[in-house]
């Protein structure tokens, strides 16, 4: 099996991000708001764009750091109230806010409350704060402000960030973060700001933001791939004007940041009355306490994975437009993203297999009325396996199976699943529960291949390869049924698909 290649080193970044909080710590009268940007656990676009980062390193580094955090979880009632997905899970904002205080529980990690944003009587709004509060956890409002974040006078007053409901704290550094991006993060720091020093409290403010890095050229790929996982919220990276103007040095940071920074730096003094505890920021950049760019130890290796990335985002946003959840305007985006740095959708390796399998299908079922769909994995060792749909199978139950007799070294003509097992939930599905496939989804091929290894020793041989799988790349012709998506995100590999429908229902279920 060839070894995946390496491109960050974890133990160097997570000594350079935790000195440079400390300093910061230390320049702030040992009381610090860091706003934590990105995703705190489980940050898979930073794992996939520099090769051997650790998806948790940020929970390691607050373990580190246990002894002096408090953290507030921020979430904006509006995207409770619409019911916001997280795309990297398929779960809801909400859904994800009980997801980070169980996995940072888990870490040996707790919180001193979430916070609603923008509160305005949402009813969903309302509910969640009752679960919440029914569970142990405090839940505090923070109300929208009239003239926010321009209007400085009233911003910086008790009608605007003196209404909001206070947060208890008593370590010097306060994580606050959130489940996704534009969930109320810096306003909740703000307010907290100007509650401490309205009781006599002294403390700073800065961010952590991973990406774009500072200190990487601006069209490096990987600061081009934050513009394309952006591209929905229409973020683009530019030159620090206030970092070149200040110290003569090219530093990246992203347009909300250097447009809202002379507001920022307003409100900031307004807030500490010009106190020697807040840092005087000249720049964005001085802002943030980013050393992700000193952790990168190869960097050829991190920009062809920047490169893929960015394919994938292609991949997803054009999906999400024929789903009619996302703009045109997206996709085009991350396309001009692509021909910029000369990348093809083909550049991804299981693309043309995958169309070559559905081909394949469509040459074997000709006759058969139906979409023909194909899939292709590459696994750890660099080889292809590809699957196709039948009767009896999708394409990606097809892949799978395949996949683990190719881990396996068994002969493809052997069978893993018995074809009585297959005939009987074939008749489940047709017969009583009325569905308009008799063909397994992938979620279905699972289960029914852990039936079949407690009878069927070569199944549980190949049942114990499905492990190697996670972090394989993996394409469909078309877009994944739910048990296809569902059974995919289990395994753990990295999905993209064509935008075609795998059916022309127009429910799928």
């Amino acid at each position: 099996m060839q070894r995946a290649k390496i491109g960050f080193d974890n133990e160097r970044y997570l000594k350079e991000q935790s000195d440079a909080i400390l300093q910061r710590v230390n320049a702030c009268s040992n009381k610090l708001y860091l706003e934590f940007g990105g995703k705190l656990c489980y940050d898979y676009h930073a794992a996939r764009v520099l090769p051997g980062y650790d998806p948790n390193v940020k929970i390691r580094l607050l373990q580190g750091l246990r002894d002096k955090v408090d953290i507030i979880l921020g979430i904006y009632a509006g995207d409770i109230e619409r019911g916001r997905v997280r795309g990297d899970f398929g779960i809801t904002y909400d859904a994800a806010t009980f997801k980070l205080i169980d996995d940072l529980r888990n870490w040996g990690l707790d919180i001193c409350g979430v916070v609603i944003t923008r509160f305005n009587n949402q009813q969903a709004a309302i509910i969640f704060k009752q679960k919440l509060e029914r569970r142990g956890i405090k839940v505090f409002l923070h109300y929208p402000i009239e003239g926010y974040p321009t209007d400085v006078d009233s911003v910086v007053s008790e009608q605007g960030l003196g209404k909001n409901e206070y947060i208890p704290t008593t370590k010097p550094i306060v994580v606050v973060t959130a489940p996704g991006p534009n969930s109320g993060k810096l306003a909740i720091c703000l307010s907290q700001l100007y509650q401490e020093y309205k009781r006599g409290i002294p403390c700073g403010y800065a961010k952590f933001e991973t990406f774009p890095i500072w200190n990487l050229p601006l069209k490096h790929p990987v600061n081009v791939a934050y513009e394309a996982a952006t591209a929905d919220i229409q973020d683009f990276n530019l030159v620090d004007p206030f970092h070149l103007a200040e110290y003569n040095q090219i530093a990246v940071n992203y347009n909300r940041d250097v447009e809202c920074f002379p507001i920022l730096r307003s409100i900031l003094q307004r807030i500490s009355g010009d106190s020697a505890n807040m840092p005087t920021y000249r720049s964005p950049t001085d802002m943030g306490v980013n050393r992700a760019g000193f952790g990168i130890i190869d960097d050829e290796v991190v920009k062809e994975a920047a490169k893929q990335e960015i394919i994938r985002r292609y991949f997803r946003y054009h999906c999400e437009y024929m789903l009619g959840i996302e703009r045109k305007e997206t996709v085009e985006r991350v396309a001009r993203l692509m021909e910029e740095l000369s990348i093809k959708v083909t550049d991804r390796v299981v693309v043309e297999p995958a169309r070559q399998a559905a081909q394949e299908a469509e040459v074997l079922q000709k006759g058969h009325d139906g979409i023909y769909c194909g899939a292709a994995i590459e696994l750890a060792d660099g080889r292809i396996i590809t699957g196709k749909n039948s009767p009896l199978l999708h394409a990606a139950s097809s892949l799978v199976l395949n996949a683990v007799k190719a881990l396996a070294g068994i002969p493809d003509e052997i069978l893993l699943l018995s074809p009585h097992i297959i005939k009987q939930i074939a008749l489940l599905k047709k017969k009583i529960l009325k569905t308009d496939s008799e063909s397994l989804d992938l979620e279905e091929t699972l289960i029914a291949l852990s039936i079949s290894a407690t009878t069927n020793h070569t199944a549980e041989l190949a049942m114990q390869k499905l492990e190697q799988l996670r972090g394989c790349q993996v394409h469909m012709t078309h877009i994944p049924t739910p048990g296809d998506d569902v059974g995919f995100k289990r395994l753990g590999v990295y999905l993209t698909s064509d935008g075609k429908f795998s059916s022309r229902n127009l429910f799928v279920s």
